[in-house]
C-alpha cells in the first residue's frame, strides 16, 4: 500500500480507534482548514475526493454489562451522514458528522452484529434519548470532527474531537485509491471514557453499557470538482 493510500483511515470517524500517540508528537500544522483548502487544491489540479454519505457507513456496536446484563440489550448505533473531503496527494483529510443524525438499532445492522433481538420503536426511542442526552450531551457537543495528516515520518496521525475532547490516534484500514474514488474499511475499538464520556448505567451499575465499543466502517469518497461560483 503506497503512502497516499494510507490517508483514508482518517475517514473513520469516530468512530475508529488505535493506540494514542505520545502527547509530545503533535500533528503537522495544516496548510489551511475547511472546504477552502480542498477547493483550492482541486482547482490547482490536485486529486480531491468528497465522501459519498449514501455509500458510506460507520457502525458502533454497544454491548451490555453489569451483574444484571442479561436483562438489558445490545445496540448498534450508526452514521449514514458523514461529510468531508480527502486529498491523498496532500496527505490530509477532514470529516464530520452530527450526533443527532445517528440511527439506532437498524434491523440489518443488528443482524450483521450478531444481535438477535429486535427492539420495539419505544425501546429504540428510549435508547436514542439516553444516548443523545446524558451520555453524549449532543446539544452541547453536536458534531464529531476528524482531521488527519501524514507527516514526514510516515506515521498516519489522526485527531478526533468528540464530546469536547480531542484524542490523537494511529488508525489502521484497508484502503484503495484510484482516479475515480477512494474506499476505506476496517474495524477498531474505542473506549468512551477516553473522550470523557461516562457509559450509561442504572441501578448503581447493575445494568450498564460496557466502556469499550466495537466500531466498523466502510467509507467511499468520490473524485470531486468544486462547483463554479
Amino acid at each position: 500500500m503506497n503512502v497516499p493510500g494510507r490517508l483514508l483511515p482518517l475517514l473513520v470517524l469516530l468512530t475508529a480507534c488505535g493506540q494514542p500517540l505520545a502527547p509530545q508528537a503533535p500533528l503537522v500544522p495544516a496548510l489551511a482548514t475547511g472546504l477552502d483548502a480542498y477547493r483550492t487544491a482541486a482547482a490547482s489540479g490536485t486529486a480531491v475526493y468528497a465522501i459519498d454519505p449514501d455509500a458510506s457507513l460507520v457502525a458502533v456496536t454497544v454491548r451490555r454489562g453489569g451483574l444484571m446484563a442479561r436483562l438489558g440489550h445490545d445496540h448498534v448505533v450508526a452514521s449514514h451522514t458523514l461529510t468531508g473531503y480527502a486529498a491523498p496527494g496532500m496527505g490530509r483529510a477532514d470529516v464530520s458528522f452530527r450526533l443527532d443524525q445517528l440511527t439506532v438499532d437498524e434491523p440489518q445492522l443488528l443482524r450483521g452484529a450478531g444481535i438477535g433481538t429486535s427492539p420495539s420503536p419505544e425501546a429504540v426511542e428510549g435508547t436514542r434519548k439516553n444516548m443523545l442526552g446524558p451520555v453524549l450531551d449532543a446539544e452541547r457537543y453536536p458534531v464529531v470532527t476528524l482531521h488527519a495528516e501524514l507527516p514526514a515520518d510516515g506515521r498516519l496521525r489522526v485527531a478526533i474531537t468528540l464530546h469536547g475532547t480531542t484524542r490523537r490516534l494511529e488508525l489502521p484500514a484497508a484502503v484503495h485509491v484510484d482516479a475515480a474514488q477512494v474506499t476505506a474499511s476496517g474495524t477498531a475499538r474505542l473506549k468512551q471514557t477516553d473522550f470523557g464520556i461516562t457509559p450509561f448505567a442504572v441501578g448503581a451499575g447493575l445494568l450498564a453499557v460496557q466502556d469499550e465499543l466495537a466500531v466498523s466502517f466502510h467509507i467511499v469518497a468520490r473524485r470531486w470538482t468544486p462547483p463554479v461560483k
